[in-house]
């Protein structure tokens, strides 16, 4: 729990601020909106830092998306301009390639492309949506990575998809600390309390991982949970994700 939302808005804002200072003064930046919390949070930091001109939000639904309009009274609440792409397209024409292409290939045990894929595949075309549009911005732009340190811990996140960007406001700010900023940032309650979804494979977060993100964020601050089981499957997720977290390894000579 935050002990001064205020503050600590205030200095995400500040942190912010300074990295545009130094990596792209003139530039705006381009956050992926998808009207859950965490992009509402941080869209609304990047405005307070920035003002409305410099922060372009970009929906990008895989075919029809339930709650777009969640995403769009986003923008509207946040005065922002805001892109619709569609990636359905390109998602069919990839999973349609590369499955033609593992079949030509007669790779053993891998004749299409895995659940796993399909469910991650939309994520990284996302972030190269957002990346071909920074770059189609006068001057180039900066993508802002939307992932907290709650998923972050589990590797909860797409690696090369929404685990990219060019800086991250939420890093250092577990699940239940973006709800507090939300609030502090007069973000409408039905977005920053909305039920998480990854919106790609139809389950909520919490249905997905197998426990609350309370659970979750208390062990992360206190190292205690009371099921056994619960705790050796965050332990699990932590060191089966850190490579998420680091840096590509290297040969050096």
């Amino acid at each position: 729990m935050l002990n001064n939302p205020a503050e600590t808005k205030k200095a995400i804002v500040e942190w912010i601020r300074g990295y545009m200072a130094q990596n792209g003064p003139s530039c705006s930046v381009v956050v992926g909106i998808s009207g859950g919390k965490d992009s509402s949070v941080t869209a609304a930091l990047c405005v307070e830092a920035l003002g409305k001109e410099r922060v372009i939000g970009v929906m990008m639904p895989n075919g029809v998306q339930s709650d777009i309009n969640d995403s769009q009274a986003l923008a509207a609440h946040l005065g922002i301009r805001a892109l619709t792409v569609n990636i359905h397209a390109g998602f069919e024409g990839l999973s349609n390639a590369v499955n033609d292409a593992l079949r030509a290939g007669s790779i053993r045990g891998a004749s299409q492309l895995s659940r796993d894929s399909l469910i991650n595949m939309p994520a990284r075309l996302r972030m190269s949506t957002l990346y071909a549009i920074a770059q189609a911005l006068p001057g180039g732009g900066r993508v802002v990575n939307t992932c907290n340190r709650s998923e972050d811990y589990i590797g909860y996140s797409t690696k090369y998809g929404d685990a990219a960007g060019d800086f991250s406001p939420l890093a250092n700010i577990l699940v239940h600390e973006v709800i507090q900023l939300g609030e502090v940032l007069g973000l409408p309650d039905y977005l920053i309390h909305k039920t998480p979804t990854d919106g790609l494979s139809g389950m909520s977060d919490e249905e997905k991982i197998g426990f609350t993100y309370a659970v979750l964020d208390h062990y992360i601050l206190t190292g205690r949970c009371t099921d056994r089981h619960i705790r050796d499957k965050i332990d699990r997720m932590h060191r089966a994700n850190l490579h998420k977290l680091q840096l590509m390894p290297s040969f050096k000579l």
